[in-house]
């Protein structure tokens, strides 16, 4: 049975090899190459992507991730489809599930979302609650440097507080657009925001995510 995770791995694939490798993507500002690059780092080279989090391994992780961008893009997303090496902890079906579900499904957000005719994809049942399990668990992380209060509110008023604060922001929507909205990815989220207007407004700049 296919896992959420190659599922998402698959569109992210097919998504970037329709875009080509110059399109715009909504993560850091990079191209399609340069997410593609990033996502084959991660998975095939564990020891540069602490970079990804790690400041002091940044520079590392930075030169690392270019030596795959220049590699032909048809590759990369090659590589993307047909998963990480065999010896790779992704390449057990565990942890590929618990660690690229949301990972690729954002990214594959990225891509389709810089597309100025994207619409929000219709997720069945079963996947808007793994997403919002995985949101709920990981709440306080995606939401620590909000400078507000930060309640994450599904349309059947399940909540998960991402940052304890004053004053409050309520954030209400779907489990795909409030996991892009707490990857900080707000503008291009599809979600209500209820609080004081200068408070959406800090909640809307912060620096939410990993």
């Amino acid at each position: 049975m296919s896992t959420h995770a190659k599922r998402e791995r698959l569109l992210l694939a097919d998504l970037l090899e329709a875009a080509g490798p110059d399109a715009p993507t909504l993560c850091d500002g990079w191209t399609t190459r340069e997410l593609a690059a990033h996502v084959v780092m991660r998975e095939h080279r564990p020891d540069a992507a602490g970079g990804i989090l790690l400041r002091a391994l940044r520079d590392r992780a930075e030169r690392i991730q270019a030596e795959f961008a220049a590699k032909p893009y048809e590759e990369l997303v090659q590589l993307i489809r047909t998963g990480p090496p065999r010896m790779s902890p992704y390449a057990i079906k565990q942890v590929d599930e618990a660690a690229n579900t949301i990972e690729f499904f954002v990214h594959a957000e990225d891509v389709r979302r810089a597309q100025p005719d994207w619409a929000p994809r219709d997720l069945d049942k079963v996947f808007e609650n793994v997403l919002w399990s995985r949101l709920e668990k990981g709440a306080r992380l995606l939401g620590r440097r909000s400078p507000v209060g930060l309640v994450l509110r599904r349309p059947n008023g399940q909540t998960a507080v991402a940052h304890r604060g004053t004053p409050v922001v309520t954030v209400t929507g779907e489990p795909g657009e409030l996991t892009f909205f707490a990857f900080g990815r707000q503008d291009a989220s599809r979600v209500d925001l209820e609080g004081d207007k200068d408070a959406i407004a800090r909640a809307r700049e912060a620096k939410l995510g990993i």
